[in-house]
This record gives C-alpha cells, sequence and structure tokens, in this order.
C-alpha cells in the first residue's frame, strides 16, 4: 500500500525565522538608539522657551501686516536675547531716531545711559536716572516722556509679561529711603506705559534698592549706572524655573 504523503505546511522550516527575529531586532535597536540621541540634545537647545500668542509669534493684539518694519525689526531682535549685545546699537537707533530724540538729549547721552541686556528670561531694557528723573526724586522728567513713549510704542506689539524694576545706587545703604525710591520710580514708569493703552496685567513691579548693582559703587561713574530702572521683557523664561 503506496504511503500518503505529507501536507506540505505554510510555515517556515529549518532557520528562516531567524531572519524575521533579525529584522525585529535591528528595528529596536533603532528606535532606542533615537531615543538615547534625543535624550542626549543639548540642554542649551532645551533650557529656552520662547512666549507665542496663538498665530504670531510674540506680536500680539495689532494685525502683524500692520507692524512698521522698524518695530518689527526690533521685535525680531529682542527674541533673540543672545544677539543683542551685537544689534543693540541698531535698536537703541530705531528705537530713537533724530525726529523724536528730545533736543536737550544727545544722542552720546542716551547711548551711554541706555542699554540693552540679555537676561535669563529675556531682554532687559536698561535705563539710567539721568534720562528719566531729577536726582532723588521719582518724577518723570521732560525728557523721560518722549523716551518711554518710544518704548511703549514697541511694547503694544508684543505679548510678552514685563517687569518693571527700580535700583539705586549704595549711598544710604539699606535705609528704606532707597527702597521706597526705586519703587516708586518704577511705579513713575509704568503709569507712563498703562497711559499708553498697554493692558496692566502684563506687569510686575519692582523695587530692590541698592541690590544688584551692574557697576562699581566705588566710582561716581559706577554709582550713576546703578541708579536706574530695568524694563525686562520676559520672552524667554527658563525651562528650569517650571520644572526640578
Amino acid at each position: 500500500m503506496a504511503k500518503k504523503k505529507k501536507k506540505g505546511g505554510g510555515g517556515m522550516s529549518g532557520d528562516e525565522w531567524l531572519i524575521t527575529f533579525g529584522d525585529l531586532v535591528t528595528l529596536l535597536l533603532t528606535f532606542f538608539v533615537l531615543l538615547l540621541s534625543m535624550a542626549s540634545m543639548d540642554r542649551s537647545t532645551l533650557s529656552r522657551i520662547t512666549i507665542f500668542s496663538d498665530d504670531i509669534g510674540f506680536l500680539s493684539y495689532r494685525s502683524a501686516g500692520r507692524v512698521p518694519q522698524h518695530i518689527k525689526f526690533i521685535i525680531d531682535a529682542l527674541d533673540k536675547p543672545w544677539e543683542v549685545l551685537e544689534k543693540q546699537q541698531r535698536i537703541k537707533d530705531l528705537l530713537f531716531p533724530d525726529d523724536i530724540l528730545p533736543e536737550e538729549l544727545s544722542r552720546s547721552t542716551l547711548n551711554e545711559n541706555l542699554h540693552v541686556l540679555e537676561r535669563p528670561e529675556g531682554v532687559a531694557l536698561v535705563l539710567t536716572d539721568k534720562l528719566l528723573f531729577s536726582t532723588g526724586s521719582a518724577q518723570l522728567g521732560p525728557q523721560a516722556r518722549p523716551i518711554l513713549t518710544a518704548i511703549g510704542e514697541v511694547l503694544q506689539y508684543m505679548s510678552a509679561p514685563i517687569n518693571v524694576s527700580g535700583y539705586t545706587d549704595s549711598v544710604g545703604g539699606d535705609a528704606a529711603g532707597n527702597y521706597r525710591l526705586s519703587g516708586e520710580r518704577a511705579l513713575a514708569v509704568l503709569q507712563h506705559f498703562l497711559s499708553q493703552g498697554i493692558p496692566g496685567e502684563r506687569f510686575s513691579v519692582s523695587g530692590y534698592g541698592p541690590n544688584w548693582p551692574i557697576a562699581d559703587n566705588a566710582s561716581t561713574d559706577g554709582r550713576a549706572q546703578n541708579r536706574r530702572v530695568e524694563i525686562l521683557l520676559k520672552t524667554t523664561p527658563w525651562l528650569g524655573a517650571y520644572t526640578q
């Protein structure tokens, strides 16, 4: 009686299953290498985020198509704090063209007393009291108003939070009067911006007195630089401020 032939199976015979298994292992290895490369990315790339509004960066409630060209340049520069030192003279020239610079204020005096500095949370416009106030006063001087108005026109096209902080020199040390004066000066600057229609909820105010000097208080010039108001545009808050 003839033997029945075995029916052929649909499965793999011998070592053919190793091919499929090898492909699977290769895919898994590729996946884990990708995860490792993402985890080891430069922390500086991930350490900052930029505050954006819904659809046009941190341009705010006005149409992006209506932003004047010089203000657009300033905003683009402020959005990259790591580049502001290279561009600060250009920013100053665009903020204060000759036709709005007060007659009693020379270009050299403006440049010596206005600085654009990088800060961990964004960019600070630093103005000494020589541009804004009389000695010991918290009343804005005549030349302060066109300066602050020009800055306010840029702020109106932005949505970034703003901190206005006042500082004094070290004369008088930690006396209450230094803190009061620095706070009142910051408030005077804030009130000017509010008068331009910038929403109040975007602002915070600080009065630091003689703390956090940016120059040496041992010299007259250093003390003059420390008597200042800083307008901090919080465009790049650190991720570390929100995570452990």
